[in-house]
């Protein structure tokens, strides 16, 4: 499969952020997928979730050959390593978290299934850090 150019987000609000998202890149990398271009780190409060740890966040391209299901396998599984425990689909709700990376575009795709819709509208149309970060990407 050729590489496919996808927009990624990725945001930690425990433990040091920056190290938790420059190390979450680097396992993107280690994967397989190529990172063309990063965002400067944005702080931001947590979003339709009350906590009193602030989020860092970034947005990054990166090219890749793994389908959108590949890739959301590897992404989760990444979070998975780096200690996240609960996904917000599973456990219903959002809470803080070492790592969270979200799928934003895949090319020009429009896709949805159960566990993943592309392009994700919620970062896309109503979350001002997301359309802050995104500005350059979209």
């Amino acid at each position: 499969m050729s590489q496919q150019k996808v927009v990624l987000l990725l945001g930690s609000n425990l433990g040091d952020q920056k190290k938790n998202i420059e190390l979450a890149l680097r396992k993107i990398e280690e994967a397989g997928n190529n990172i063309s271009q990063i965002s400067e780190f944005l702080i931001s409060d947590p979003v339709e979730f009350a906590s009193s740890n602030i989020f860092c966040n970034i947005a990054t391209i990166i090219f890749t050959h793994y389908t959108p299901i590949q890739l959301l396998d590897c992404l989760k599984g990444i979070e998975v390593e780096m200690g996240r425990i609960n996904d917000s689909k599973a456990s219903g709700g959002y809470a803080d978290r070492i790592i969270d990376i979200d799928i934003i575009t895949y090319n020009e795709l429009n896709f949805k299934s159960e566990r993943l819709e592309i392009p994700h509208k919620k970062h896309l149309f109503e979350r001002e850090f997301s359309r802050i970060l995104l500005k350059d990407f979209i």
